[in-house]
């Protein structure tokens, strides 16, 4: 665009014969957490072309731009990383496996399945969106799973349930402030607290559980502590 001299109206309309006009294309859409509504809604994935205009027409091409992300309802352009935030139905399903299997994995660490460990565990899955979890379905998975794998209970933390609780952590963590990747570490050490102290296996659960929430060694520890003081 031409340059401003001044404020008389040759300088202003000298502004608005050379412009420049981006053509937008769509290749794609779906349901994003658009960061300007603050919730989920609809976009389209655009790429443009841009061109300098003369009095409004396009002349010459001036290059590619984008790709960006466009809101359907604020109409706003975002960089393409907004779709590596989960959408709000995305994120609580997330979080709802992401107890589950946490408890799951306490759970047969502890070896037992006591009453009081399986009502603290059904009560955490309840609160995080399985309304319709009960004790009785948490003894039947943990039962199945160990006859799948052949797992012992009680025995450490092996390869295969480190593995499950990463798959269902890792996704998670970087969406969590800590406070609440902390609220599920703290949710597992209560499960693992109702029918007793700590055992050794329940420790390398909850580590592995802090490890792949990002939680510090140090932090873990603290928190188990902080459980293990405070009354159920």
């Amino acid at each position: 665009m031409l340059p401003v001299r001044g404020r008389d109206g040759r300088a202003v309309r000298g502004a608005r014969i050379l412009g420049t006009r981006t053509a937008w294309t769509p290749v794609g859409d779906g349901e994003f957490f658009c960061p300007g509504c603050g919730g989920d809604r609809n976009y389209q994935r655009l790429t443009g072309r841009r061109r300098f205009t003369l009095l409004g027409v396009p002349v010459l091409p001036r290059g590619e731009t984008g790709p960006v992300v466009a809101c359907a309802a604020c109409h706003g352009h975002f960089g393409t990383d907004v779709l590596d935030h989960p959408t709000t139905t995305r994120f609580s399903a997330m979080l709802r496996d992401a107890v589950h299997t946490v408890a799951l994995a306490v759970l047969a660490a502890g070896g037992t399945c006591a009453r009081a460990s399986l009502e603290a565990a059904a009560c955490a899955v309840r609160a995080a969106g399985f309304d319709d979890c009960t004790e009785e379905q948490l003894d039947a998975l943990v039962e199945a799973l160990a006859a799948d794998t052949g797992r012992v209970f009680g025995e450490p933390c092996g390869a295969g349930l480190a593995i499950e609780l990463h798959e269902a952590l890792d996704p998670l963590a970087p969406h969590l402030a800590t406070i609440g990747r902390e609220a599920i570490l703290l949710q597992g050490a209560r499960i693992a607290l109702a029918d007793g102290p700590y055992t050794p296996a329940e420790r390398e659960v909850l580590a592995t559980v802090g490890a792949a929430l990002t939680l510090c060694t140090d932090d873990v520890t603290r928190l188990m502590a902080a459980a293990a003081r405070t009354p159920s």
